[in-house]
């Protein structure tokens, strides 16, 4: 049976019958009971019944009414958006995107948003309020219950540790027993939906060690903490960048990470949920920079945004692909004395980005999950290039061969001569491609720029005009 969740529906016969839900299918896909519920929601959203709609939803699970809202247009999401009351309002906020986020928050009333805001934790109502315009956070924050709180995470840098932690943990002295410890988790256990860890402070909070649960399920309860404590914690400071954070979850096998400042005083802790977000958005970040897009670039953005986040990429491949142009420009004679040659240009430029990608994008995986680094760049380098000698002679062996062939069928001027000068010319292009896409990334991670705007423009830009100008070279000093 398919996990579904139950609604109660307006008091009309029909809908006591038949009543809507949300459900989910193990294959993920839409199923045509979710199809039906989205166009009747859908429709009542349209005639503005406000009350039987939040009928419908009010003890759905917020992952239910973000699937729903998500399969319904924009505008209607948002009505339904509004038509939820604060604290349920509140919950579907914690689990958006931020994109998501801002795209339904984008039209609330001043009012709508204190409502939503104060019925958020503070890291949550900070991240929200960040998506809206500064007009309107000035406006928000004199109005909102923990105001402080939120400016207080304001300082931190954004993308740093200090900036994605929660305060929700628990915290004990060293001289607590472990029943008083347990007692303390029980407490706290409606707040914080996950604890797997009590961290051991002193006095002035400083970090000394940490309690896993089955420490304290195994432990004789009258133990101190002190004594039953691990004393090896892998902590964070606030400053560090969360992909330094993230790598650092990693190596250690952590579900969860506490945060300390310079002096070693525990200030919160980065939960499994937002290390996978900030996974997700990283990835989804370095997709759109390796696609020639800004990380800004949102779906829903209006026609000048769209504009002003994509224009300077098209315009820095414009220039690249005018200086290749210019490139085939300057052997005008040579083509004309040999217009063979001009069907080659689009066979080297599309092996030179291919092979140049692919470099870059394991270069990049590397040194995203921390495994490669700028002194690997001769190891790595070497490694590189070697493959890229067997695949480039490979591919050169390939094009020489089916070249001669046709010279077999078709009249080609020294078809042995041009099949050895398109295949050393391929390879010869491989080469560099695939240095080239080995070595930039972690140049520019060295110099402080995201190496995923490698594949953007310095690869695929960069290895079309290598490749054309080394083709041309190749072929002037031996086909012509």
């Amino acid at each position: 049976m398919p996990n579904q969740a139950n609604i109660p529906t307006s008091p009309s016969a029909s809908d006591e019958q038949a009543p809507l839900r949300w459900t989910h299918s193990a294959t993920g896909e839409l199923s045509s009971e979710n199809k039906l519920v989205i166009k009747k929601i859908g429709q009542l959203i349209k005639a503005g019944d406000r009350d039987r709609v939040r009928a419908i939803v009010r003890r759905w699970r917020p992952r239910d009414v973000i699937e729903l809202m998500v399969n319904l247009p924009l505008k209607r999401a948002r009505k339904l958006f509004f038509y939820m009351p604060a604290g349920a309002a509140a919950k579907v906020v914690a689990e958006l995107n931020d994109d998501f986020r801002a795209a339904l928050l984008e039209d609330a009333t001043i009012d709508r948003l204190v409502e939503i805001l104060d019925s958020l934790d503070p890291e949550t109502g900070a991240d929200a309020l960040e998506e809206l315009p500064e007009e309107v956070q000035e406006r928000l924050l004199p109005q909102l219950q923990r105001a402080n709180d939120i400016l207080e995470l304001k300082t931190y840098r954004e993308e740093s540790a200090g900036s994605i932690m929660t305060r929700k943990l628990v915290a004990v002295p060293p001289d607590w027993t472990l029943d008083q410890v347990v007692s303390e988790v029980r407490r706290n256990a409606s707040v914080i939906k996950k604890i797997s860890v009590v961290y051991v402070v002193d006095h002035d909070r400083r970090l000394l060690g940490y309690l896993k649960l089955r420490d304290l399920l195994l432990s004789p309860k009258e133990r101190r903490a002190a004594e039953a404590m691990r004393t090896d914690p892998i902590v964070v400071s606030s400053e560090m960048d969360q992909e330094e954070v993230v790598r650092t979850t990693q190596n250690h096998a952590l579900t969860s990470v506490p945060v300390v400042d310079t002096e070693h005083r525990l200030l919160g802790r980065i939960t499994s949920d937002e290390l996978q977000r900030v996974t997700r958005d990283e990835a989804e970040e370095d997709a759109h920079l390796m696609s020639g897009l800004s990380p800004e670039a949102r779906p829903d953005a209006p026609v000048f945004s769209i504009v002003k986040t994509r224009l300077p990429w098209l315009l820095a491949g414009l220039l690249g692909a005018t200086l290749s142009g210019t490139i085939v420009g300057s052997y005008e004679d040579e083509i004309a004395a040999a217009a063979i040659l001009a069907s080659f240009i689009p066979i080297v430029m599309s092996m030179a980005g291919n092979a140049g990608i692919q470099a870059a994008t394991v270069a990049i995986q590397g040194i995203a999950t921390g495994t490669l680094w700028i002194g690997d760049l001769p190891w790595r380098l070497g490694r590189e290039l070697l493959g890229a000698m067997v695949n480039g002679l490979t591919a050169a062996i390939v094009l020489a061969v089916v070249v001669f062939g046709l010279g077999l069928v078709i009249e080609l001027e020294a078809p042995l001569m041009l099949a050895g000068t398109a295949g050393l010319a391929l390879f010869f292009v491989t080469l560099l491609a695939v240095a080239m896409g080995a070595s930039v990334p972690m140049l520019l991670k060295h110099f402080g720029v995201d190496p995923a705007m490698a594949t953007g423009i310095f690869i695929t830009t960069g290895n079309d005009i290598i490749a054309v100008l080394v083709f041309f070279l190749v072929a002037t000093n031996l086909y012509l």
